[in-house]
């Protein structure tokens, strides 16, 4: 069989697989479900490497398999899902439409050139400690924050301000500026902060 099915891929399959459910999720009218996807895809995604890493004898082969396969996945979860939710909330008209295609598109970019500096062997620049523009998987903790406005404000106010998010972030995505690369601390304290709007989000019925 064609590629590589050691445990280093196990996560990277499983975060692609969130960001399916989340599709569904948002396709049969539950977006708070799919949010919730989302961030799971979202933590798949930031211990993946790691358990990766655990396998000391991976071959050249196995590690850029593992690379390619890990951005792939990056575009279901964190490019296809959030224009299908955005799009049952609201992002939906001609505007809304081009919004997402920008949004999407600048992701795809953004994925794409991680990849040539991951062959190039170019993203040891200041160690590894800043990322090139802001990675795709960041969608994961602004996406949820933003959800959390249905709770204050009427649907169509949302729907607004997602279109500014989405352009945002795409922007985001292309322009080379230096992100910091994200502590675990930090990251920890991101998914409670999204944890907690879910749940704000649940319990008012939105």
């Amino acid at each position: 069989m064609l590629g590589f099915y050691n445990y280093t891929i196990w996560m990277t399959c499983l975060g692609m697989a969130w960001g399916l459910a989340g599709i569904v999720c948002a396709l049969e009218g539950l977006p708070t479900c799919a949010v919730a996807c989302l961030m799971l895809a979202g933590f798949c995604d930031s211990v993946d490497g790691m358990v990766a890493r655990t396998k000391k004898d991976r071959t050249r082969e196995e590690r850029y398999f593992g690379t390619q396969l890990d951005s792939l996945c990056d575009v279901v979860s964190f490019g296809v899902l959030p224009v299908v939710l955005c799009y049952t909330l609201g992002v939906d008209q001609a505007v809304g439409i081009a919004v997402l295609v920008i949004y999407c598109g600048c992701g795809i970019i953004r994925l794409a050139w991680f990849n040539m500096l991951e062959e190039c062997r170019a993203v040891a620049e200041a160690g590894k400690r800043h990322y090139r523009g802001l990675p795709i998987t960041f969608i994961s903790a602004i996406l949820p924050l933003f959800y959390l406005l249905r709770v204050w404000l009427p649907d169509a106010s949302v729907a607004v301000a997602l279109h500014g998010m989405l352009l945002a972030t795409a922007c985001l995505y292309v322009v080379d500026i230096p992100v910091p690369v994200t502590k675990p601390a930090v990251g920890a304290g991101l998914m409670l902060l999204d944890i907690a709007a879910l749940a704000v989000c649940f319990l008012s019925g939105r």
